[in-house]
Formats: structure tokens, sequence, C-alpha cells
């Protein structure tokens, strides 16, 4: 199955307008969005007609759709305050992806701060997703996304293998699915660009998950060296991974149909250019 190629779109106009519009022009054929301030608690309602629009042109151009949830979410906070908004975050970005026709929504494992153990930690998140993930009954519900972060301090999943506990803490629920970004993984100390790195991950990956858990894939380049720790994007073929390991990745047999989304820097022309990139290593 073939790999659909696109990126992170922008939606301050709308988001059939302006997000529909964007991955027209960098020639996407799946596309991100983001439905709150990334970096804020806000939750607005959307607009019943701007979602009708965004659905309606999503599936006459057979664009996959994804919701990527606040960046300030963190189910293993030591604050009550956070907590308890990440609750209502993640809850919003859930129902507003199941209303624009999103597939799932991205959210980052989290860190376990204050000092915490990661394993109170995580007990906690699974206390707080748990209900989350039983309100996902419908048939065009979304995927809950568990997206890897770099590995910055506390971090309660950044190497493959931590992915297990997580699963293993939320059930294996049928809904819960992985986001893996290319640049966090390689930040984590995967080393994509090693020879059998990037099979060696995904092998990994489906050992301590499961077949078929593997729903998106964020196609990032590094500015720093594996295991470095920092999440710092850069453009593909322009850092520390290189273009070889992405070829690898679209001709894997476990990364079949999977979409790829770039987040990489700069705006349209070099977003235009990341798509091309990876459709030209899938293409050969």
């Amino acid at each position: 199955m073939r790999n659909p190629i696109g990126g992170h779109v922008p939606v301050a106009g709308g988001l059939a307008a302006t997000g529909i519009s964007y991955a027209a022009d960098i020639g996407a054929e799946a596309l991100q969005v983001f439905v709150a301030n990334p970096r804020g608690w806000a939750m607005p309602t959307g607009n019943a007609d701007q979602d009708a629009e965004f659905r309606t042109a999503c599936a006459e151009r057979g664009l996959p759709a994804y919701v990527h949830a606040p960046y300030l979410i963190n189910f293993g906070s030591h604050t009550e305050e956070t907590a308890t908004k990440s609750v209502l975050s993640l809850r919003h970005s859930l129902r507003r992806a199941r209303a624009i026709g999103a597939l799932g929504v991205v959210v980052h494992t989290g860190a376990a701060t204050g000092g915490r153990s990661p394993a109170t930690a995580l007990a906690q998140a699974r206390a707080l997703m748990m209900p989350l993930l039983e309100e996902l009954t419908h048939d065009d519900d979304p995927w809950l996304l568990l997206e890897p972060t770099a590995g910055q301090g506390a971090s309660l999943c950044s190497q493959v293998h931590e992915l297990g506990p997580y699963f293993e803490a939320l059930e294996h629920h049928p809904r819960l699915g992985v986001c893996l970004d290319t640049c966090h993984v390689f930040a984590a100390g995967h080393d994509l660009a090693a020879p059998g790195g990037v099979d060696r991950t995904l092998q990994e990956l489906v050992s301590v998950t499961g077949p078929g858990r593997l729903k998106l894939i964020h196609a990032n380049d590094s500015k720093d060296v594996a295991g470095a720790h920092k999440d710092r994007h850069a453009n593909i073929g322009g850092g520390h991974i290189g273009t070889e390991p992405f070829a690898e990745l679209l001709a894997h047999p476990l990364t079949a149909g999977v979409p790829l989304v770039i987040e990489t820097p700069g705006r349209k022309e070099g977003h235009t250019t990341d798509v091309a990139l990876l459709k030209k290593l899938r293409d050969g």
C-alpha cells in the first residue's frame, strides 16, 4: 500500500479556506491540523459549516486528516490544574477531530514532573486517559495516537520500548495507536541513519505494541545527532538522519499505507520541497 505524504497545515483563515488550500499548494496527500492554540488551554467550539466543508473537501480529494493536540497536555504532571486541564483539552481535541472527520488525534506522551517516579506518573496517566478512550465508541471516532518525545527531562516515553508500559497501562485499548516522529525517535537514541536502524526501530515498535498500531509518521529530519535528546526539526535530507532512512521507512512492510506528515521548518516553498522529495523517495 502506498504511503500518503503530506504536512501539517495552517488553519488560521479557516479549516477549509486555509488548510485545504495550503495542502493543495504543497502537494499534500494527507494533512494535520490544530483545532486549538497548541500552546494554550482555550477550547474553541468550531464552526459547523466550516467543519462540514473541511470533511467534504478531504473526502473529495482523498486526504486523510489528523489533529495534533496542544503541547501543554501532560497526564504525568504533579499539578492538579495541569492534569485536569489535560483531560479537558484532549477530550476537546478528540471531539473536534470527530466533527471534522479526522482519523486520529496525536498527543505527546508527557513527563513525570515534580520529582515523582515514572511509575506514579504513568498510573496517573492511566486513571486520566482510560475514561477518554472509553468515550471512543463510534465507528467514526478518531484513534488516540501516542507520540513519544525526544527524551528531554523526565519523559514518560521517548524510546520505543517505553511504549510497552504505556500500552499496558492503557490496556492495549482498541482505539490506541502510535504516531512515530522520526526526529524524536532519533533524538531519543534510535539511530535511524545507522545500517539496519530503521528496521530495528520498526520491529521493536511492533514487538511492544502489537501489529497495526502505527497509524501516522511525523517525517522530520534532525538538526542534532542521534541520542542528543533535542527536539529540533530539520528539512528532509538537511539534518543528521539524511534521505536514505526515509526511503527505507517508505519501503518497509511495517509502514505500508501509513501516512507521513512533515513538520519541518520554513514556509510553503520549503514544505513543497520536502513533500516532493518524500514522494520521490517513495516512488523511486
